[in-house]
């Protein structure tokens, strides 16, 4: 079963979105989509990979009563031809009536391409999205991407988007993530214009950027060998829990074992980690993690428990983690085990505050469903959505410098 832990998201709110990460981009990330390990078996009936039974039909005379006035009377009857968007409307107007940003309906055309973004490469800006105060704002922006590369920073609020060749403006009050995606991504080469507020920046008024679309290639991971402070250690990056996060932390993890007695640690950076697939979080935090919990799940039918499921190769090597407050979901799950298992530190800043679960389902007409499934609880028992993860060691990163201060001031941990 796919499931997505979204800030994105976390996505990955996967949705993923340029990712998002949806999770996204939990998928977030938006669009970010994570892999439940096995569920119980009254659950395994709800999973995506069965229907489920019928239910009980509403009594919707309202419903047909708008719809014959429509047809009657809409200035543009040609409109209402199209029933198949007609019902993707009401479809994802059911789900939003719910309130719950990360809970939503995809239709097929963003469905595709929602897997598509699992491939790692798309045409966009390059922005985890997700929600602060229930205003559309940036996860994180990936590295090396548009974004970044002109100034978007993690918990921007993106309050307007204007896309000047598609002759669209419109202020994001009330957007999904699937709609902030529709309207952000575009051609290679197009220009799309964010107007953005980031508190105490600007005199505290929205200014706008403008970003031209290129294409976003994801890479999860990112090794370097590093002596600072006198010490040699393995900055070991982690970007987002994708698909191909296993891969290549396997092949991170056996650079780092060939280097062992050279290293006094090893520093884990999930700054800006929107979050991702579950089960990658389950490993990662397994490579240290020698033995028992690593986090709980609550959900609708039953409580459960994941414990790591390999070998720690690396418990043995001092471990000091880097956050901060684009620092999501999946990637919360693993900070906040290593700091409750083993006490390991957390440097740099506050956390996102992720911490639901959305599962996909697949519909009949191609199109799908994130839907909210449960709330994940660390091993402390402490739930930190909408709170985020506080930090050991309070650092921020000074972009005017070329020096890592969060970098320095983690490896100072050690």
């Amino acid at each position: 079963m796919k499931s997505v832990v979204k800030i994105f998201p976390k996505l990955t709110v996967l949705v993923l979105v340029m990712i998002v990460g949806m999770f996204v981009q939990d998928r977030w990330q938006i669009l970010n989509r994570l892999n439940f390990t096995s569920f119980s078996q009254k659950q395994e009936a709800f999973s995506s990979q069965s229907r489920p039974q019928s239910v009980e039909k509403l009594s919707m005379p309202q419903f047909w009563e708008a719809y014959a006035y429509l047809k009657r009377d809409y200035l543009e009857p040609e409109k209402l031809e199209n029933t198949s968007k007609l019902i993707d409307g009401a479809t994802g107007g059911m789900v939003a009536s719910l309130g719950d940003p990360y809970t939503m309906y995809l239709p097929p055309k963003d469905n595709k391409r929602s897997n598509e973004d699992l491939a790692g490469k798309f045409y966009g800006v390059g922005i985890e999205l997700g929600y602060k105060d229930g205003v559309l704002a940036v996860v994180a922006p990936l590295p090396g991407s548009p974004a970044e590369r002109a100034g978007v920073e993690a918990g921007d609020l993106i309050l307007k988007v204007k896309d000047q060749a598609r002759n669209f403006e419109e202020e994001t009050t009330s957007w999904s993530l699937n709609k902030a995606v529709e309207n952000i991504r575009g051609e290679k080469g197009t220009v799309v214009t964010l107007t953005l507020y980031r508190k105490g920046e600007n005199e505290d008024r929205p200014f706008d950027v403008d970003i031209t679309r290129g294409e976003i290639v994801v890479h999860t991971v990112e090794l370097k060998f590093v002596k600072l402070g006198g010490k040699q250690v393995a900055h070991l990056k982690l970007m987002r829990f994708g698909g191909n996060t296993d891969v290549e932390w396997q092949a991170a993890v056996k650079q780092i074992l060939t280097k062992r007695s050279e290293l006094d640690g090893v520093v884990l950076d999930l700054r800006n980690n929107p979050g991702g697939f579950f089960n990658e979080a389950i490993e990662v935090a397994s490579t240290f993690i020698p033995s028992g919990l690593v986090v709980k799940q609550e959900g609708r039918y039953q409580d459960q428990v994941f414990k790591v499921t390999g070998k720690a190769f690396l418990k043995d090597l001092p471990l000091v983690v880097l956050v901060n407050k684009g620092s999501a979901s999946a990637s919360e799950i693993v900070a906040g085990a290593l700091r409750d298992r083993l006490k390991v530190k957390l440097v740099g800043e506050q956390t996102f505050g992720k911490g639901t679960v959305q599962d996909l389902r697949e519909l009949i007409n191609g199109g799908g469903m994130h839907i909210t499934v449960a709330r994940w609880v660390l091993p402390s028992g402490d739930w930190i959505n909408e709170k985020g993860i506080p930090v050991d060691v309070q650092v921020k990163d000074d972009p005017k410098t070329e020096l890592d201060e969060v970098l320095v001031a983690g490896v100072k941990q050690l």
